[in-house]
């Protein structure tokens, strides 16, 4: 990640004078901000401080027009019930009606010397005109959702300090039809900007489309030589192990270097990395920005960064600095590096690319990412907390839909943390652009096919887009587009000259569903499927080997329906009937058809988000395990569509947006185990995955299964070994598990120890009876858990559960963490399992973790399962 910071101790103890005001801080408070029609005067009037701002709002910056006036209570929220239909559409109310006036009054001085000041928008949708302190910024209006703007100030500053900045944003042109189709009428994509505002089959329509100053504002300060956009490359050659001694990395660094002044600089660009200074003398031509190439760097025993579950994360801190004469540091940043090289090759076997970090082949697990907050709402916290999720579902890979956005530094820092690897599309979609037949489209694919309408500003989006996230270890993969590349005349600079001059080191994929990630075995356009199936699909029906998109259901439990569905509107899908709630429609409701009827038919809203949990949690897990079955031979990759909803929706979801986890996750989180015990339901097999570069030896398989009354008996347990990257079958055990459930079903119990008999895999399967039905979970006794709670540390929770000896299995236990007083639940809370099932005599241990508010008493544990009543456990 690319920051200033302030100051440089360690690197300018030889430099005699520093400049002392150097820094850089965020304009995101005090904003104000009013409609145009409620104005008359010009932006050169407003910007002057003295202008009164009579009659404006409180605006949220970074934000929308529409984060704004939900804020200030002037429409309800867009996300609970049918709310967002008593907000005005943009397309009924004329663009005007979202156009905003934008202030914010803050303190600068006119800088002495040769110091810089420089006012940074990172992101304004879609176009505006810029003015401070009366006068205008920008020549030309800004248009392009994905472009930075960068204005020097300094000459612009008031002497008394007292400044006023004043932005005027319009939406964008066209805004579309949303009343029909994915993308509306399509119109949206005539704009370089996100395309989903206009509604898509897993969101309504955004009313204001997202305008407003959407990212950060920022003043930062340098010297007479502005430093920026610095780029940092590390080739790591050889297959490379994650643990032990390295071979040695090499460094690439360069660096962009503006010139403000009038005269010739002389200077040196330098760096610290791991101890290791490198230095490069430059002579900058006047007001000219120029790019250095510093020497290569030669990194000994390199601290190797892995993809999650094939090691760690390390990250080094790259010092960067431009002195002037040897005498004063201009302009410094810090770059956070992670030291991998991803490679891909073709695959012949699978058909498919092969994707590799540092020499070793990774089995892609991914998920599908839309957007974090449909209206835009970022938080560092809020990017924390979800990549964790997706680490903690044991995946390795994020894509970035193409009809969202590019994602922002911070999101990256946290897939550098995490270990995420990214597959980053850039803003277009089949759907919108032009590749199918669509008669809700306003115009035909023809003229769909060369959307957007400026190409240029399209490129030097992408060329500024690029450069603000390509020094982050996790960016894995360039996408051109959600299945469609864009028009030829985008495609071929892009892919032939911007990528190869502005990054070079990644994999370009044309579009998402190309013939150069995967063959298609199935004919047809799309990817898929992405309904809920038959768990023995997963492992006996072959799709795409590198599949973009597969997926499922995934509506939460009770306690996230109600955040969001009003009282009145609580009533399940039918599916005798085929009735769905009109609210439920609303908020996308995908179908669990008849795969909830072996359970009984749902009596009830809460019945039927209990029973929707086990499913949830069948058909992740065995999405994952049916194609790790078939690793490296069908299989090279899969990415599950999709793992998150930036709204209220009610599909393909891990967790919801008020970031509650559901049993899609703890399902998903068992399937994709790096080493993995499991059963395969069509023809019997207990296999072992080991997505590892290691052996692993010793290890005593265990399978038990348990009757519904929790008697068990011992099927086999051997020991057995397993080489690194790599699936086997070990025993066949189906006529043993048919006679087993014949009458009411069975549990069956998987487990890997290793040598002290530590579990290291542990997998609980509940299978239905020989008609297909669940009939002997309705029968179970009640389990009589005991619990004990104690504090690890701050902010992090043991609750230790155990199933008596002699009783019924403890089944599909939910965990949480609630408020005392309420008993709602705290969010979010990180789980190192949930969903669990005990054996009888089995202890397990659900480790918490979350952020505790200094205002709140201590919360409550909560545990409730199928069979196990609910109760609140103290934390002392």
């Amino acid at each position: 990640m690319c920051i200033k910071y302030r100051w440089l101790a360690a690197l300018c103890v030889l430099v005699s004078t520093y400049l002392q005001a150097q820094n850089a801080y965020e304009l995101n408070s005090g904003w104000q901000c009013v409609n145009v029609a409620k104005v008359k005067e010009a932006g050169q009037a407003i910007s002057v401080p003295s202008y009164k701002l009579s009659g404006w709002i409180p605006a949220v910056v970074p934000g929308t027009v529409l984060t704004t006036l939900l804020e200030n209570k002037k429409v309800p929220d867009p996300f609970y019930g049918m709310n967002n239909e008593k907000i005005p559409d943009i397309f009924d109310t004329g663009r005007e009606y979202y156009t905003y006036w934008f202030a914010k009054d803050f303190k600068e001085t006119t800088p002495k010397g040769d110091e810089q000041v420089w006012l940074h928008f990172r992101g304004i949708n879609y176009s505006c005109d810029v003015y401070l302190n009366g006068k205008k910024l920008n020549t030309a209006t800004h248009y392009g959702m994905f472009l930075r703007q960068t204005y020097n100030i300094t000459n612009v500053l008031s002497k008394d300090g007292n400044n006023r900045l004043a932005v005027i944003v319009h939406p964008p042109d066209p805004v579309g039809n949303a009343k029909t189709g994915q993308g509306g009428d399509g119109m949206i994509a005539k704009n370089v900007s996100h395309q989903y505002v206009a509604g898509w089959d897993w969101i309504q329509p955004i009313r204001d489309r997202n305008t407003g100053i959407w990212d950060k504002v920022t003043i930062e300060k340098t010297g007479i030589v502005n430093l920026k956009n610095p780029h940092v490359v590390t080739l790591v050659p050889g297959v490379r192990k994650a643990e032990g001694p390295q071979q040695p990395a090499t460094i690439k660094v360069s660096a962009e270097l503006e010139n403000t002044s009038t005269k010739k600089v002389e200077g040196t660009l330098q760096y610290t990395l791991d101890g290791q200074t490198v230095s490069q003398k430059v002579s900058l031509e006047p007001q000219k920005t120029t790019v250095v190439q510093l020497p290569d760097f030669t990194l000994q025993n390199p601290k190797l960064w892995w993809p999650h579950g094939y090691g760690k994360q390390p990250l080094y801190d790259l010092k960067m600095q431009f002195t002037v004469d040897g005498k004063s540091v201009s302009d410094q940043e810090t770059v956070s590096v992670g030291v991998r090289e991803v490679q891909t090759e073709w695959n012949a076997v699978t058909r498919s690319k092969q994707v590799a970090v540092n020499g070793q082949k990774i089995f892609i697990k991914g998920g599908n990412w839309i957007i974090s907050d449909a209206m835009l709402r970022f938080t560092d916290a809020r990017y924390d907390a979800e990549i964790r999720f997706h680490r903690d579902m044991n995946l390795n890979l994020i894509r970035i839909w193409g009809g969202a956005l590019s994602e922002r530094p911070e999101f990256y820092k946290a897939c550098d943390k995490y270990g995420m690897l990214v597959m980053q599309d850039f803003w277009v979609s089949g759907d919108c652009n032009g590749r199918w037949v669509d008669p809700v489209k306003k115009e035909d694919q023809w003229t769909r096919r060369k959307y957007p309408d400026d190409h240029k500003l399209f490129l030097r989006s992408a060329e500024d887009q690029i450069k603000m996230i390509r020094n982050y270890a996790s960016l894995a993969m360039w996408c051109g587009g959600n299945e469609i590349t864009p028009p030829e005349d985008i495609l071929i600079p892009l892919r032939d000259s911007i990528l190869p001059e502005l990054d070079g080191t990644r994999w370009f994929i044309d579009y998402s569903n190309s013939d150069d990630m995967s063959y298609n075995f199935l004919g047809g356009n799309g990817d898929g499927p992405y309904g809920i199936q038959p768990i023995n699909r997963f492992w006996e029906h072959r799709t795409f080997p590198f599949n973009s998109e597969v997926g499922s259901v995934g509506v939460g439990d009770y306690e996230s329906l109600e955040r969001f569905i009003p009282a009145a509107n609580m009533t399940p899908p039918h599916y005798s009937t085929k009735k769905i709630d009109p609210v439920w429609d609303y908020h996308k409701y995908i179908g669990y058809d008849e795969y909830l009827q072996p359970y009984g038919e749902p009596t009830e809203a809460r019945d039927f988000a209990k029973k929707a949990q086990l499913v949830n949690y069948d058909q992740y897990r065995a999405l994952m395990e049916g194609f790790s079955a078939h690793m490296w031979d069908w299989y090279t990759g899969t990415i599950i569509w999709k793992t998150q909803n930036p709204w209220t929706a009610m599909r393909g979801q891990m967790y919801d947006y008020y970031l509650d986890v559901n049993a899609c996750l703890y399902g998903l989180r068992s399937g994709s185990e790096p080493l993995h015990i499991m059963y395969n339901p069509v023809d019997g097999m207990v296999m072992i995955v080991n997505n590892t570069f290691e052996t692993k030896r010793d290890l005593m398989l265990t399978i038990k299964a348990y009757t519904i009354s929790g008697k068990d008996s011992l099927i086999t347990q051997v020991f057995n070994e397993i080489g690194p990257s790599t699936v086997r079958k070990y025993v066949p055990i189906l006529p043993t598990i048919n006679a087993l459930r014949k009458e009411q079903g069975v549990f069956l119990s998987l487990k890997l120890l290793d040598v002290n008999k530590k579990v290291v895999s542990d997998n609980f399967y509940w299978l239905p009876d020989a008609s297909g039905n669940y009939s002997g979970l309705n029968k179970m006794a009640k389990a009589s858990v005991q619990t004990s709670v104690k504090v690890l540390e701050k902010g992090k929770i043991e609750l230790k559960i155990s199933n008596p000896a002699g009783g019924a299995v403890a089944f599909f236990n939910r965990v949480a963490l609630v408020d005392p007083k309420t008993k709602k639940r705290i969010l979010p809370v990180f789980f190192s399992d949930n969903y669990v099932s005990l054996l009888p005599g089995e202890e397990k241990i659900v480790v918490m973790e979350y952020t505790p508010d200094s205002q709140s008493a201590q919360p409550l544990v909560s545990l409730s399962g199928w069979n196990v009543e609910e109760k609140f456990i103290p934390v002392k």
